[in-house]
């Protein structure tokens, strides 16, 4: 006889286990099944946590070196990478840690192992050592996350040719890296390794960097990492990857059709991720996918089988694990009778370099597309006093809004602290805000804050300090 639960829940990535928590707190008997070993997926494993900690201790160690500039003097600087790396997988543990404990302590019964549907009502669990446990469940939430791409032909071996898993995990500073693809995982391990000292090189198919991102904020991101060193073959192909003795070889083609070929220690290739549906035996049970073989879901994120819901990555929408947190809240408030919701135009989005990448909303290529009349008011850390008292003032602030209401429809920031900033206007734009409502709200001085508030004053020409 199985076990018999009201919800069963896919995956413990960020979307599922806070689902799953959510549902518990709802009053369903519910369980969560996650292959890994470890709760919390890509994002806690091997990804938003770990790479954040190294762009951290990254960004420590190339600003100890260059203290003397501002007056600190201090002796010589060196790098302990082994203890870089323990710090890291400290962090990681730590949190995976606290997520099994949240699971125990809102009552939710974690299986470790794969799931896979025996029939839409039955879930088979295989452990690492192949034993089987079958369990019943009312409703199915699929929140299996996504895993890296690689280009065709090219496989990951994690050494020389590495996802941004294997980047994570380099024994030495590579001497030169060639990334493939310049969106946010390619650029924000580009600066880890490049702060430590490796020779970084960025090869995109497109003429510019963070595709879909306001351009004006994607031309001066790609300034700024050039200014650090990081370089840049813009509208390259890449065609082969050819390990050797020292490494790779990369070979591409321009624009103009010239053949080059760059060596280098190691490749990392970021050029998406895809759905992770395998194994999932979704055939079984008949769940349609979509071109992209991500699964098909309706407004209340059900699938063509009723009782089987899907969040994250394997559905539609952005891969991010904020998204899919919103969404697991969302279906589990669904499935319980209420109304739950996720607001797509009120995502953000973050890029955790130095300085920080931030947008929510809409871009003026987005808006010019829709024929949407908007205004823009920008303002510049240059004219922040707290940027400019601790020097750090490159970038700034960009908002959107519609020309007639005053609306706000987006904000696009480049500067210190631009993921904290954001959520300021992410509120903003819940609650349906004007440009007018942030300018006339006090902030703090001196905030980097201000610089939203001086860029709302900044729609009608009202900047003070620009």
């Amino acid at each position: 006889m199985s076990d018999k639960f009201q919800a069963v829940v896919i995956g413990g990535g960020p979307g599922g286990y806070v689902c799953a928590i959510r549902l518990a707190q709802l009053g369903l008997k519910t369980a969560c099944i996650e292959s890994r070993g470890s709760l919390g997926g890509t994002c806690l494993n091997v990804g938003c946590i770990p790479s954040k900690s190294l762009l951290n201790l990254s960004e420590e160690f190339h600003k100890v070196k260059h203290l003397s500039k501002k007056g600190i003097e201090i002796g010589e600087i060196k790098l302990n990478l082994s203890k870089m790396m323990k710090n890291k997988d400290k962090a990681v543990t730590v949190l995976t840690k606290g997520v099994e404990f949240l699971l125990k302590k809102n009552k939710v019964t974690y299986f470790k192992g794969t799931g896979s549907f025996r029939s839409k009502n039955e879930i088979s669990i295989k452990d690492d050592n192949k034993k089987e446990t079958l369990i019943h469940a009312d409703k199915v939430i699929i929140a299996t996350g996504s895993v890296p791409v690689s280009l065709p032909g090219i496989e990951f071996d994690e050494k020389v040719i590495v996802s941004s898993t294997g980047a994570l995990e380099f024994e030495k500073v590579p001497k030169k890296m060639i990334v493939v693809g310049g969106g946010y995982i390619g650029l924000e391990m580009g600066s880890v390794w490049s702060r430590l000292g490796t020779e970084v090189h960025v090869v995109e198919f497109l003429d510019h960097i963070t595709p879909g991102m306001d351009k004006e904020i994607s031309n001066e991101f790609m300034k700024i990492l050039k200014k650090q060193g990081i370089n840049f073959h813009m509208q390259h192909k890449v065609e082969k990857i050819k390990k050797n003795d020292f490494g790779a070889t990369v070979s591409m083609q321009d624009k103009e059709g010239n053949q080059i070929n760059l060596d280098c220690d190691v490749v990392l290739i970021s050029v998406g991720r895809k759905p992770n549906t395998n194994g999932l035996n979704l055939k079984k049970v008949g769940i349609d996918l979509d071109e992209k073989k991500r699964v098909k879901t309706n407004k209340n994120f059900q699938t063509n089988i009723d009782n089987i819901y899907a969040i994250g990555d394997v559905i539609t929408g952005p891969m991010l694990a904020h998204k899919a947190e919103d969404e697991g809240i969302a279906v589990a408030e669904i499935i319980a009778g209420q109304s739950g919701h996720v607001n797509y135009d009120t995502i953000p989005g973050v890029v955790y370099t130095t300085p920080e990448v931030a947008s929510v909303g809409k871009t003026e290529e987005q808006l010019n597309q829709k024929s949407i009349k908007y205004k823009i008011g920008k303002f510049s850390f240059m004219a922040n006093s707290r940027a400019k008292a601790i020097d750090d003032t490159e970038g700034f602030v960009k908002i959107l809004v519609d020309e007639k209401t005053d609306k706000v429809l987006g904000a696009h920031l480049i500067g210190p602290h631009a993921g904290e900033l954001i959520a300021e206007i992410c509120v903003a734009m819940e609650f349906g805000a004007s440009s007018e409502d942030i300018a006339r709200t006090c902030h703090a001085h001196p905030t980097f804050s201000e610089a939203v508030k001086e860029a709302a004053l900044s729609v009608e020409k009202r900047a003070i300090h620009s």
